[in-house]
């Protein structure tokens, strides 16, 4: 506009001067010629400077980043779609939704410094809402889309199927919006051109997509394009297929709690992959816990809907961070993987070797919890105190009571000649009804003491009586493993003081109950 202002204001002043000029018109009007002659040119550049400008706004625009590309995600519930996308926009926590979610992704060009966005459609793990597909797949828009198909890590054993299934509702839909059959036969062999003339990323590769296309049209005119192999696209949808597995970080997990080896792994990326193939997708391992490969299912979406460069190799070696790009892999390729089988084989049944795991985890967490320490005192005294009392102690230990008379005793004899003659006495048992009273348990022990001091001059004295005679006369017998001076001196402090204790158990049931069956027992003492 400045440029238009200056040459307008400049024709104007041209004339303005000529119409001055009333001494000499025929003198004036070279000069006029001249001067309309100079605006005319100036007027030509200006012409040519704007269509430059016009021309090089046109070419631009042609050269903008396209809008109304679109990713779809699908997968089950929990898988972890929307907190892919939220990691990828740089959002650590992102709100699910339900139904169909729509959220976008900024797409910026460096190289142009322009920009646009990437609608994103996510669509809920529930099969309910999958007549929802119509609002982010259409048929004029289809060429433009990106299916991604999101596998949840953490539960291996529904990998497969999910595969499956959700693919089988894209091909339902696609089947619903009724393209030509020539249209569709062109997006199907664009994408088989595509899996054919893939490039693996090396030193020499080219740094834009105009030079990249320039290589694979000289591949192509070489005839250098391999055929595709026998289960390769077999399932072509037409458009780009991503296989996205989420929650890797979760591998180490099964491999502690759920005894997972490295051929279990193998045996699942090998399945995946044979999906893979069928389809024409690629497969991208990620983790939004450790950011592991966010970035690069980014740069694989922009490259495969706007043409950027993508330099990035594949990586098959690391179990939890796998990259395999559309067109690299092959049966050859996955047969490696067979080869470090131990003791799976590479034709079992999915479902029979990946299978879901007991739940031990639940059953161990309420194995460890403990009660709180008042609730489990209060049972205990409520226990208590529905128990009934216990009887009196003393007749309980009555008879572990009988040895232990005499603590002082040092000599085994006696303990021996005790234990030999307890079973002799009957008189506590006629004493039995009676022994609820603390008074009677007390004539039991007398009447006990009192049958061994009668019956020590007759009994030989059981199995203790080896060295010493009846009457404590036999001083140094024969069969006696002891000194008889120590049975001898051992003896007589003994009875003195079984006398002592009788004489003092026979003078307390007096006291304490008159009526007491205690008469003979102090006649024989005295």
């Amino acid at each position: 506009m400045a440029a238009a202002a200056v040459g307008r204001a400049g024709s104007f002043g041209s004339s303005s001067s000529g119409l001055g000029s009333a001494a000499g018109f025929s003198s004036s009007s070279a000069t006029n010629n001249n001067a309309e002659l100079r605006a005319g040119g100036d007027e030509d550049d200006g012409q040519n400077l704007w269509s430059c400008i016009l021309s090089e706004v046109s070419t631009r625009s042609r050269s903008k980043l396209p809008s109304g590309k679109n990713v779809l995600l699908l997968g089950e519930d929990g898988a972890g779609k929307t907190s892919l996308i939220g990691k990828i926009q740089g959002i650590e926590e992102y709100k699910k939704g339900r139904g169909m979610e729509y959220l976008y992704l900024n797409v910026h060009d460096e190289d142009r410094d322009d920009q646009t966005r990437c609608n994103v459609w996510i669509l809920d793990g529930d099969l309910y809402h999958k007549g929802l597909l119509k609002f982010a797949m259409e048929a004029s828009s289809l060429k433009d889309t990106l299916i991604m198909l999101v596998v949840d890590m953490s539960r291996p054993w529904t990998a497969l199927d999910s595969l499956q299934k959700w693919a089988s509702v894209v091909r339902e839909h696609i089947d619903k919006l009724k393209i030509p059959p020539e249209e569709m036969k062109e997006m199907e062999q664009k994408l088989v051109r595509d899996f054919q003339e893939y490039i693996e990323p090396g030193e020499d590769f080219p740094a834009s997509p105009q030079r990249r296309n320039t290589s694979l049209q000289e591949d192509k005119d070489d005839s250098v394009i391999l055929p595709l192999g026998a289960d390769t696209l077999t399932c072509n949808l037409g458009i780009p297929v991503v296989v996205v597995c989420t929650k890797c970080d979760a591998i180490s997990v099964l491999e502690k709690e759920h005894d997972y080896r490295d051929e279990h792994f193998d045996f699942i990326q090998s399945h995946i992959r044979r999906f893979c193939l069928q389809y024409g997708a690629a497969l991208i391992y990620t983790s939004v816990k450790e950011n592991k490969n966010i970035d690069l299912v980014y740069k694989y979406i922009v490259q495969k809907l706007y043409g950027f460069p993508f330099n990035v190799p594949a990586v098959v070696v690391e179990k939890d961070a796998v990259f395999i790009p559309a067109g690299w892999d092959n049966d050859k390729k996955i047969g490696i993987l067979h080869e470090n089988f131990q003791t799976l084989k590479a034709e079992d049944s999915f479902e029979d070797i990946i299978t879901k795991p007991p739940v031990r985890k639940f059953v161990h967490e309420k194995e460890i919890v403990a009660e709180d320490d008042q609730v489990f005192l209060m049972k205990q005294q409520s226990q208590l105190a529905k128990q009934p009392p216990t009887a009196a102690g003393r007749p309980v230990d009555s008879s572990p009571r009988v040895p232990g008379g005499s603590p002082r005793t040092p000599n085994r004899s006696v303990s021996s000649n005790v234990a030999s003659v307890t079973p002799i006495p009957t008189g506590s048992k006629k004493i039995d009804p009676n022994m609820k009273a603390g008074a009677t348990s007390e004539g039991v022990l007398a009447n006990f003491f009192n049958s061994l001091l009668s019956k020590k001059t007759g009994s030989p004295g059981g199995p203790g009586s080896v060295g010493g005679s009846p009457g404590g006369g036999g001083t140094g017998g024969a069969g006696s493993n002891l000194p008889p001076s120590a049975k001898k001196s051992g003896q007589k402090p003994v009875l003195t003081d079984v006398q002592a204790e009788l004489d003092r158990i026979s003078r307390k049931p007096e006291m304490v109950s008159p009526t007491s069956p205690t008469s003979p027992t102090e006649g024989e003492a005295s």
